[in-house]
């Protein structure tokens, strides 16, 4: 049997892109997931770029919880390269550091996101410019979806087009009983494709085309039928809700939680048989974790249990 870390990065690494190749050399050189740091850390960076630019994004980081908070609020947090950039930045900020265990996407403002910055996509910025953006953009979303931290949006207002598309993309999504949710790009000429992917992997088909045809809004309630997002309740309550299930996130096994997402994510993209093979796979290798033992004997013995969030092993 392979060792349990060969067979989580081997998982890693085929659900990576090889362009991210320096978040790939990062899995490979990585032996033990960041414990539970139970002491408070907290910062909040309102730094400045080289080019003297105010930072796009407010950061906060609270008992291995890290708040990622869109704050462009004048541009309705518009995914400008440089926020796009910034968001990268944070999402891999010391993801091998010891304290991460959940990471929340929030918003400044009446809008979540706008999505791209229109002006920086007219003729005057070029093709290689707009190149570079749907890149970055959809560097960023797949990041999302391989890290092997839980990620959550906390939403409140309208999230259009890749703002949407950030939602789509998250492993949670919590949502103001107020927010709307739309891909418009077709009312400026400029259809939401890359939208698209993660839309479409997250609602059924009809319900993506008819957003993506329409341009029209859908409801929090509707996005919740139809599983755009996984929670909607008051708007006063957002912040608080979705706090309540990163909290809940970080008192399990962090291993074991990286293990499960990659192993989901690499199953939905597999038939039926070969999704059970990787998953059974998968299920043995966790078994031979001290993790995997430490949990099942807890239990047996009536004890909570005394996560070690690594991948050392109990047993061949």
């Amino acid at each position: 049997m392979a060792a349990p870390t060969s067979v989580y990065f081997a998982a890693r690494l085929a659900a990576i892109p090889a362009k991210t190749s320096r978040f790939r050399t990062t899995l490979l050189t990585r032996n033990v997931l960041p414990c539970i740091n139970r002491s408070v850390l907290l910062h909040q960076r309102r730094s400045f770029s080289a080019e003297s630019s105010p930072s796009l994004t407010q950061i906060t980081q609270v008992d291995g919880i890290r708040k990622i908070t869109l704050s462009n609020p004048k541009k309705r947090n518009a995914l400008s390269l440089a926020m796009l950039t910034e968001v990268t930045k944070e999402l891999t900020r010391d993801v091998d550091g010891g304290d991460l265990r959940a990471i929340i996407i929030a918003s400044e403002g009446p809008v979540y996101s706008a999505g791209h910055d229109l002006k920086e996509l007219t003729t005057g910025t070029g093709r290689a410019y707009h190149a570079q953006v749907f890149k970055k953009c959809s560097e960023m979303m797949m990041l999302v979806e391989d890290l092997p931290i839980p990620v959550i949006a906390q939403v409140k207002g309208l999230a259009t087009a890749a703002g949407c598309q950030l939602v789509a993309s998250c492993d949670i999504a919590v949502a103001a009983d107020t927010a709307r949710f739309a891909t418009p790009g077709i009312s400026v000429g400029l259809f939401c494709s890359t939208p698209a992917v993660a839309l479409g992997r997250s609602v059924p088909k009809k319900i993506a085309m008819q957003m993506l045809l329409t341009a029209e809004p859908i409801s929090a309630e509707d996005a919740l039928k139809h599983g755009l997002v996984s929670k909607v309740v008051p708007e006063e309550a957002v912040e608080e809700e979705t706090m309540k299930i990163a909290k809940k996130i970080c008192e399990y096994s962090g291993s074991v939680i990286s293990l499960g997402k990659a192993c989901f994510n690499s199953q939905m993209k597999m038939d039926r048989n070969s999704a059970y093979d990787h998953a059974s796979d998968v299920m043995v290798n966790n078994l031979s974790l001290v993790e995997g033992q430490e949990g099942i004997n807890a239990f047996v013995n009536k004890r909570s249990p005394v996560w070690r969030h690594g991948f050392d092993k109990a047993h061949e």
